[in-house]
């Protein structure tokens, strides 16, 4: 249970330095409309600096979540002590990564076809196509020996990010030097990639830019409905294995895989979900996800599974789940996956090796250089699979002959969208349309346990929480004479803001009252709304005798990240998306920790005397402040201006716009939002120029 207490202000102060963290101490009050000495000051009478006073917060919360995660994980992982634990901790994670990546889909006819066939020296390239679900396609080039005895080893490939996914050279380089040295290689276009754009324009070609912009854009969008892509991803690796064992030339007890950067988080996803895989070589991707917290490195969406670190899952631990089975992790000096966190995840499997009798089967290799499977690490996979294979292979890169991208195709130009090849889109959709059908509407007690139980909200806390005063940050136009800010401790180390307005001066602890109150959720900045937003005024207008409050939650406004990178807040790799993906894989979503802190708010003006809450919000504030009007008794009324208008219409339109924050996983198999506005009608519910799935990231 998350609770708010005088210790845990303590550990706080003590843990945090407020001076460092942007907050001046609290000696010395004037009136907070004074200029204080540290307050941002702003270059001219019409221009108001906006307030930030709080960047580093949601940083140093989730460092110190993932921080606690690994300690779990370490602790299990230092715990064994024969082979037997050893045994049992395989066991232990095999099926945490099943809890983490759900069930599999059903395998269905690949319905493979060898569109043509490319003929090289000593090897032949066959362009394949096949469907990993029903009408839904995955392009390949099959690089097959021609000079040598079968049945010979396989290895499945797969891609890093390139723009034109199998044909980028690296991998071409890695497939040919398999192929030239007596091993096959399928090496496949990952979604979104290559010849399988999701979103393409009239020149087929992505209308999104490929790789990481369409990964997270349907990535983000497949969450409401239950799916994760990084399963989609390791689907199709997994029947790209399916037919390579279809294939006579090849000998099932020597299977590997392989793959760099993007192409190395799938390595180690089959690694922990395919037990047919019998030797692995993972690049540029292995390190840990403390590292990856530490050092602000936003990841794909596909690079982050949803409640792994509430399961204690590292990346190691998905190459422990084929232990003893060998394994090379493969990095980069100059990389900027972290090799620091190659070396612990190596070190960790060495001593599982170790005690499963095999410690020759797990290898380090860092090259010297930057991001990318550059021909040190090609020919380190290539000693590591002859060795595990006995096949022999060169000391050296073969003679590497790099084709243009159309002599790669399998599709007539370079498409699957020209063969009517369904998108990961269209399931996404006809899955929130499945589930609409079945689901039950929800109301009363049975909608509150469902919405608290998709949020992931914490048990309520008995007592109010604590807060501190900031100093005033001088003249901001604000709609009242006065006014005084709050940091609400919501949770351990996590603070809301809170605005009071007053036509007195006021600097002191929230007055007691019994009078209404109103208790606004900004949108992207308390700040900047309470001089600008329309309905602000008409709040105030509308009820002259209630005290008003404006909140920003978490990450939002006081406390917008300035990490991951400057100024990329509001882009779809940015810090915003980073703290919405982490919320994910700690298994609690963004969206309730935000609601946590409104329901926190609200117990606090309900402490001070407040009785009657008028609950107002607008665009993605809105969200936080339906579901806490639903689940808190305190609130009488609510108004919601730009609220999204169902998750179902995220799901339903490839282009949604709304950010990963408000992304909750598998809600529409539980309920969608129509539910709630509808429940809250019993509230006044006034909404106001509803937001549809286009307009999420409007001003």
């Amino acid at each position: 249970m998350i609770h708010s207490s005088h210790s845990s202000r303590r550990t706080f102060l003590q843990t945090s330095s407020l001076t460092a963290l942007g907050f001046p101490f609290l000696g010395g009050f004037k009136s907070s409309t004074s200029l204080a000495a540290d307050a941002p000051v702003a270059k001219s009478a019409a221009e108001i600096v906006p307030l930030n006073r709080h960047p580093r917060m949601m940083q140093d919360w989730l460092v110190e979540q993932v921080r606690a995660a690994e300690l779990r994980g370490n602790a299990r992982r230092d715990a064994l002590k024969t082979r037997a634990d050893a045994e049992a901790y395989v066991k232990s994670v095999q099926e945490r990564i099943r809890q983490s990546f759900g069930p599999m889909s059903e395998k269905t006819p690949l319905n493979a076809k060898i569109a043509r066939t490319t003929e090289r020296d000593g090897y032949k390239i066959e362009h394949i196509y096949f469907e990993s679900r029903p009408g839904y396609l995955v392009t390949g080039n099959f690089y097959l020996p021609t000079n040598r005895k079968m049945p010979m080893p396989g290895v499945i490939g797969v891609c890093g990010h390139s723009y034109n996914g199998k044909a980028e050279k690296a991998y071409q380089s890695f497939a040919q030097g398999l192929a030239r040295q007596g091993m096959a290689c399928f090496l496949i276009d990952p979604v979104g990639q290559g010849e399988r754009f999701q979103y393409l324009n009239d020149k087929l070609a992505s209308r999104l830019g490929g790789g990481v912009s369409e990964h997270i854009q349907m990535g983000n969008l497949q969450t409401l409905v239950g799916e994760f892509i990084g399963a989609w991803f390791a689907w199709d690796g997994i029947r790209a294995l399916d037919y390579l064992l279809t294939r006579p030339e090849i000998d099932p007890k020597h299977v590997g895989v392989t793959g760099n950067s993007g192409g190395g988080t799938q390595t180690t996803w089959l690694c922990g979900l395919e037990p047919r895989f019998t030797m692995a070589a993972p690049s540029c991707f292995v390190t840990t996800f403390l590292r990856n917290a530490e050092n602000e490195l936003p990841a794909d969406t596909e690079q982050c599974p949803p409640r792994c670190l509430a399961l204690n899952l590292d990346h190691s631990d998905f190459l422990a789940a084929m232990a003893p089975k060998p394994v090379i992790v493969m990095s980069q000096e100059k990389d900027f996956f972290d090799t620091r966190g190659s070396a612990e995840a190596y070190e960790r499997l060495k001593k599982l090796y170790t005690l499963l009798g095999k410690p020759e089967n797990i290898q380090l290799q860092v090259g010297p250089d930057p991001h990318g499977y550059t021909q040190a690490n090609r020919e380190a996979m290539y000693r590591f699979f002859g060795k595990a294979t006995g096949t022999a292979m060169a000391a050296a890169d073969p003679e590497i002959k790099v084709e243009k991208d159309e002599d790669l195709w399998c599709t007539p130009h370079g498409q699957v969208g020209e063969l009517n090849s369904r998108t990961l889109m269209s399931f996404t959709k006809a899955k929130a349309e499945s589930l609409a059908a079945k689901r039950t509407a929800l109301q009363g007690d049975a909608l509150n346990k469902a919405v608290r139980d998709v949020l992931k909200l914490p048990t309520p806390a008995k007592q109010p929480p604590y807060y501190r005063i900031p100093r005033g940050a001088g003249a901001r136009k604000y709609p009242t004479k006065s006014y005084c800010h709050y940091a609400v401790e919501t949770e351990p180390h996590i603070e809301a803001f809170v605005t009071r307005l007053s036509d007195e001066a006021l600097i002191s602890r929230i007055p007691k009252s019994d009078k209404p109150a109103v208790l606004y959720i900004s949108h992207r900045s308390a700040d900047a709304e309470l001089r600008d937003e329309p309905l602000i005024k008409e709040l105030i207008a509308a009820a002259p005798e209630s005290v008003f409050y404006a909140c920003d939650v978490r990450g939002i406004g006081d406390s917008q990240p300035n990490t991951c990178g400057a100024n990329t807040f509001l882009s779809p790799y940015g810090s915003h998306y980073f703290y919405a993906a982490h919320g994910l894989m700690l298994d609690r979503p963004l969206l309730g920790q935000r609601t946590h802190d409104v329901l926190r708010v609200i117990q606090l003006l309900v402490a001070a005397g407040h009785k009657d809450i008028h609950l107002a919000a607008r665009g993605w504030g809105a969200l936080p402040a339906a579901f806490a009007a639903l689940l808190s008794s305190d609130v009488k009324q609510v108004t919601l201006k730009n609220a999204l208008t169902s998750f179902a219409d995220l799901a339903s339109d490839a282009d949604a716009k709304w950010p990963y924050a408000v992304m909750l996983p598998d809600v529409l198999r539980h309920f969608d939002l129509p539910d709630c506005y509808a429940a809250l009608q019993s509230k006044n519910l006034k909404l106001i120029e509803p937001w549809g799935a286009a307009d999420g990231m409007a001003a």
